[in-house]
């Protein structure tokens, strides 16, 4: 299984990736076709066009989307250079993220100075899926910020051709997505919660520029001569429909407004249906488990999402996790207690302590040792008796 949590993910990938028999990509609509098909595109990565879903099982959205994005990253560097050269392609990403945040990836390589090619791509992908600073905040969290991570594949795709490229080609894009964005939600009459926070998660992606900042301007005063090729053409039209689309629903100054967009773009009716089709049924199919379409009490949004994250550490982990118990013989003890009745708080200090030590030496539990990590603590405990031998659990007696 692919586990992008820990390091030797990228070559894990790769090698999964020479197993399996996929179809070519042949040009720019088949690369976007299979890449929208993920979620990608909409910020909300959900499956694979590259990877069996095997690979894949109890992976987080966070841990999906790196492997999403790294196959767009190496499905558009296939596309515009004819090769699939592993090797190739590493280099060229790496100078990419170089070229674009040369400050931060000159610290990277102090840090790590003998650090491999994959190793460095593993660390700035790290760095830009992290979709908040700490487990609390993201936790607490209803907005991710990965709206806008395919504009990092756009500019991969304009670097393979011109390595003089400049981070002035975010600005530009990600200014203009904003703009297009703010004036689709205001033809809406009606404003639902969905797109209030659907405007959030855009003003919370951008990195080159601050909503406040960016000039609102009419349909007809809009620029796109910034829009230079297929596949910037197709993700900008898609982006529009996301946010006109949040109620799965079209009137009739919103179909005219999208219609506007559809010829300036010359984007084929055929292809403007077919990305309706795609973003309705991708909307229906994950109403539930998109982030801005599910407000809830943060509180209890957090209740359920540190729930949903130790149990998924638990299961993945559960051989190790058992095995470092069981050798730490005071810590059996007293999980073991815990389970019949409450421990005093010297006995609930040395668990925290000896938990944590364990944490330490499996790379996937190192998420308790982060800020904010330590609320996850108690969340921890409560499960782990499930992991004990039946001994130490009453309800297993026959």
């Amino acid at each position: 299984m692919i586990n992008p949590s820990i390091n030797g993910w990228i070559d894990k990938f790769f090698t999964v990736l020479e197993k399996q028999k996929n179809d070519e990509i042949l040009d720019s609509i088949d690369y976007y076709t299979a890449i929208r098909k993920t979620g990608l595109i909409y910020g909300h990565a959900v499956s694979f066009s590259n990877v069996k879903e095997d690979e894949i099982k109890e992976l987080s959205i966070d841990e999906i989307t790196k492997i999403v994005f790294l196959d767009a990253l190496y499905g558009v560097f296939c596309l515009k250079t004819k090769s699939s050269s592993k090797e190739a392609f590493l280099k060229t990403a790496n100078s990419f993220y170089k070229a674009i945040q040369k400050n931060n990836y000159l610290f990277l390589k102090k840090l790590l100075p003998e650090t491999s090619d994959n190793l460095q791509l593993e660390s700035v992908i790290n760095d830009r899926i992290q979709t908040n600073q700490n487990v609390v905040s993201k936790n607490f969290s209803h907005i991710v910020t990965n709206a806008l991570l395919f504009l990092d594949v756009l500019a991969f795709y304009h670097f393979i051709e011109n390595t003089d490229f400049s981070k002035k080609y975010f600005e530009t894009f990600e200014k203009r997505v904003f703009q297009i964005i703010c004036m689709a939600l205001d033809v809406k009459k009606i404003k639902t919660h969905a797109d209030e926070l659907l405007l959030k998660l855009f003003q919370n992606s951008l990195r080159y520029s601050k909503s406040n900042e960016v000039e609102k301007i009419t349909i007809e005063e809009f620029n796109y001569e910034f829009i230079t090729n297929d596949l910037e053409k197709f993700y900008f039209f898609d982006l529009v429909q996301m946010a006109l689309l949040s109620d799965e629903k079209l009137d009739e100054n919103e179909y005219l407004f999208l219609n506007y967009i559809s010829e300036k773009l010359t984007i084929s009716d055929t292809i403007a249906t077919e990305s309706i089709l795609n973003i309705r049924n991708f909307i229906k199919t994950n109403r539930n488990n998109i982030s801005y379409f599910n407000h809830s009490n943060p509180v209890k949004h957090f209740y359920n999402q540190t729930n949903a994250t130790v149990i998924k550490l638990i299961t993945r982990n559960k051989k190790r996790l058992t095995k470092e118990i069981v050798e730490s013989k005071e810590l059996m003890i007293l999980l073991a207690k815990s389970t019949t009745k409450d421990l005093d708080d010297v006995e609930k200090k040395k668990v925290k302590k000896q938990l944590l030590d364990i944490c330490k030496t499996i790379p996937s539990l190192t998420i308790f040792l982060l800020p904010g990590g330590g609320i996850l603590l108690p969340i921890l405990v409560k499960y782990i008796p499930q992991l004990l031998p039946s001994a130490f659990n009453e309800n297993l007696d026959e």
